[in-house]
């Protein structure tokens, strides 16, 4: 059971009224090592230190990382009561802002209650059906150009989707032609997810930091000359155009600032997520070949098989829901390897949960990754089943057992191009090539998953 109480004074920015060991003296947990806590404890292997935390002190524990204390809420009811948040008493500002504040301010997840609603319904619009066929068909033609030079023959699968990506990005998101300023922008974003969990968190010369916040500043400047300039032409169908011009719903327009600022954060969102989720998919299929046929199969019949020119046919925007397998494949890798492992907040004011009194002004987290591996939701979790997300099992489960997109308010808005560029992906990929795996990879787990090899896997011609 939860309650909050609406009549508390809500912390006016995340970096006042940090909590000291004595108002968490009664929550159970560790602080670590002097000054760092548990930050490189966690670094090294976030997840065995939940199952450690969870199994020692239960689902509602203290640990000092990163600077500061952190109360960790885990299970599906947790996922609901912060992600739901029916009292609006978690900040996702207040939350995500010691990690992000430097590199992605103000980001639409960055943004909390009547200010996260109005910009999230002007950005909508880039998600309508109309912008979403034009993305369809630029995706297509992208990503038939791209895998179609893969070939044959050994490949690190990581990099070459992330490349994709990033190229596909340059396109569909901005709308610039592929080549040395959208690898320059690609630089820029990886400089400024790494710095996101940079132990040093000033921006100190040579360090992580620096390098992101340098990232940040030469995107500003780029995104903020383009606004300018599409404003004055007129926009035009990619995204970035489609926010350049979008309006609240008195008509106005977006300030310049916050533009640059939300698409920053969703280039960011969308290259890095998508990369991540791409390969954990096609790692899976490559270790379950039999998934990998049914979804081979399920592709060619909606698409219906090559062309006369003897390559696959694109996937149409109208024939996206029929792909059934290939959702609930990607939803399987969604749960194996959500894209983002744990999610902050901030409570505005004081709530119970798990029996434990949270203070104002605690930082709390929720564990979407452990929550997706609890035998309590899903039987034999570490195990690839995309039968887990057949209608009738997912209207029996706990709604809250699977968020790789967050959920409440803050649901990821760009969810359903995610799950159309996985789409056409595998609709131009698995009718060219059977793929293998090399090597079973090691995870780096944060801040977004990615295989420390670079995925290695064989391409074979079908």
């Amino acid at each position: 059971m939860a309650t909050s109480a609406a009549h508390d004074p809500i912390p006016t920015h995340w970096t006042e009224g940090n909590l000291n060991d004595d108002q968490l003296a009664h929550i159970p947990g560790e602080g670590g090592w002097p000054l760092v806590g548990n930050t490189f404890r966690m670094l090294k292997d976030p997840h065995a230190f939940t199952r450690h935390m969870v199994r020692t002190y239960g689902r509602v524990y203290k640990n000092k990382a990163f600077g500061g204390w952190n109360i960790a809420l885990i299970g599906a009811d947790a996922n609901e009561l912060v992600l739901f948040d029916r009292g609006r008493n978690f900040s996702s500002e207040q939350g995500w802002g010691p990690i992000l504040d430097q590199l992605f301010p103000r980001g639409l997840m960055l943004l909390d209650f009547d200010h996260h609603r109005a910009d999230r319904r002007a950005l909508s619009i880039a998600f309508k059906p109309e912008p979403m066929r034009h993305y369809s068909g630029s995706l297509n033609r992208g990503i038939a150009k791209k895998v179609e030079n893969w070939g044959e023959g050994s490949m690190r699968f990581y990099p070459e989707i992330k490349t994709l990506t990033l190229d596909l990005a340059a396109d569909s998101f901005i709308g610039i032609e592929w080549g040395p300023e959208a690898d320059r922008i690609n630089t820029a974003f990886i400089d400024m997810v790494q710095a996101s969990v940079a132990p040093v968190r000033k921006p100190l010369p040579f360090t992580q930091m620096k390098r992101g916040v340098d990232g940040r500043a030469f995107l500003v400047d780029f995104f903020t000359r383009e606004t300018h300039r599409r404003r004055a032409e007129g926009g035009g169908q990619d995204m970035f155009s489609q926010f350049a011009t979008a309006e609240y719903e008195d008509g106005s327009l977006m300030p310049v600032d916050e533009v640059v600022d939300h698409m920053n954060f969703l280039m960011m969102a969308a290259h890095d997520t998508i990369t991540s989720s791409a390969t954990s998919l096609i790692w899976l299929l490559a270790k379950h070949p039999e998934w990998q046929e049914k979804l081979r199969q399920e592709v060619e019949s909606v698409t219906g098989g090559a062309g006369s020119d003897g390559k696959p046919r694109d996937l149409a925007y109208e024939d996206m829901g029929k792909l059934e397998l290939c959702e609930m494949a990607f939803k399987e890798a969604l749960r194996m390897v959500p894209p983002v492992p744990s999610m902050p907040r901030r409570a505005l004011r004081e709530f119970e949960f798990g029996g434990y009194r949270i203070p104002a002004g605690s930082h709390v987290n929720i564990n979407q990754y452990f929550v997706h591996h609890e035998e309590e939701h899903w039987d034999d979790p570490f195990a690839f089943d995309p039968m887990r997300f057949t209608p009738d099992k997912v209207k029996a489960r706990h709604k809250y057992a699977w968020v790789p997109f967050g959920g409440g308010a803050h649901m990821c808005l760009g969810l359903h191009f995610a799950y159309m560029q996985v789409k056409i992906l595998l609709a131009q990929f698995l009718p060219r090539y059977r793929v293998s795996l090399e090597q079973e990879p090691d995870w780096q787990p944060w801040p977004i998953p990615k295989p420390k090899d670079g995925l290695k896997v064989r391409l074979e011609k079908i």
